[in-house]
């Protein structure tokens, strides 16, 4: 039998930690089949050395392979510095789609009512992050701004991604983009997510404008639950939902890239703990993108 390809993402402090950890569990000796796994050192140090080469030497071995994973990096708040491998490696590998599922860990207690799992399913391209900026103007007289955009390549994706999630695990699928406000610019993502939801009539569907999403969640229970959402609303919203669950312990990214919407060409499964660099350190640690 030919033997798979997993590409390993080395990281910073306790990310590497954890990712030792992980690659525990597909030893030969746990699981009887054997896997090859190159490494990738995208440590700060090495990231710096190199100026993001090996990160994207990473993404092109992704891109061969199918799938890696990686453990969590520290990324620098400079301008001028190698910036969040993350964006880099979403870019490479033509990254559609990030998905975060909270979910119930044994012996942690959830807040409120939260029981059944949530999975944010959200942009991985474009939106707020990457957008060009720029200011005009000095004083009190300064302006700034900020242009964004949106695909409705990755609107359908996330879309569709989201509705076949919620099929497959029995949950519904809920909120979505503040469209009322923005017809044209986020009215592109509630577009593809009712074209999702005629494909897929047996799935339940509840929209709600972002705001009522993050107030809806406060006083839910019971079903599981799937949330399509632009870039930045999903990043924001996977932050508030994953310590709904007592712990972000067991919220791993996952960056999923489609060739066609029917057939995954490449993913990137992402352990927990990024931080930014003025947070280092051993306790409370904190997602960064």
């Amino acid at each position: 039998m030919t033997r798979k390809t997993i590409v390993v993402l080395e990281g910073d402090e306790t990310g590497q930690e954890l990712l030792d950890e992980a690659l525990r569990v597909v030893s030969p000796d746990v699981i009887g089949v054997e896997f090859d796994l190159p490494r990738f050192n995208l440590s700060l140090g090495r990231r710096r050395a190199t100026k993001n080469v090996v990160v994207y030497e990473a993404a092109a071995a992704i891109r061969a392979a199918g799938l890696g994973i990686k453990a969590a990096t520290v990324t620098p708040e400079g301008a001028d510095d190698v910036g969040s491998p993350n964006r880099i490696l979403r870019e490479e590998i033509g990254g559609e789609v990030i998905v975060r599922t909270g979910r119930r860990i044994p012996g942690v207690a959830p807040v409120g009512g939260v029981h059944a799992p949530i999975s944010v399913v959200r942009m991985a391209v474009g939106d707020a992050y990457g957008a060009r900026e720029w200011r005009e103007g000095d004083g009190d007289a300064e302006v700034a701004f900020r242009t964004e955009r949106i695909e409705r390549r990755v609107c359908h994706a996330v879309s569709e991604f989201s509705f076949r999630l919620a099929e497959r695990t029995g949950a519904k699928v809920f909120g979505g983009p503040k469209y009322t406000v923005s017809p044209i610019y986020e009215g592109m993502l509630k577009e593809e997510m009712d074209a999702a939801a005629a494909r897929h009539p047996d799935v339940p569907y509840n929209p709600q404008l972002i705001d009522a999403t993050f107030a809806l969640l406060l006083s839910t229970s019971g079903d599981p639950m799937v949330i399509p959402a632009l870039n930045r609303d999903g990043d924001i919203l996977s932050d508030l939902v994953l310590p709904l669950f007592g712990s972000i312990a067991g919220s791993e990214s996952l960056v999923v890239s489609f060739g066609a919407i029917t057939c995954r060409t490449s993913s990137l499964r992402r352990l927990p703990t990024e931080r930014p660099l003025a947070c280092t350190g051993r306790t409370s640690p904190t997602r960064w993108r």
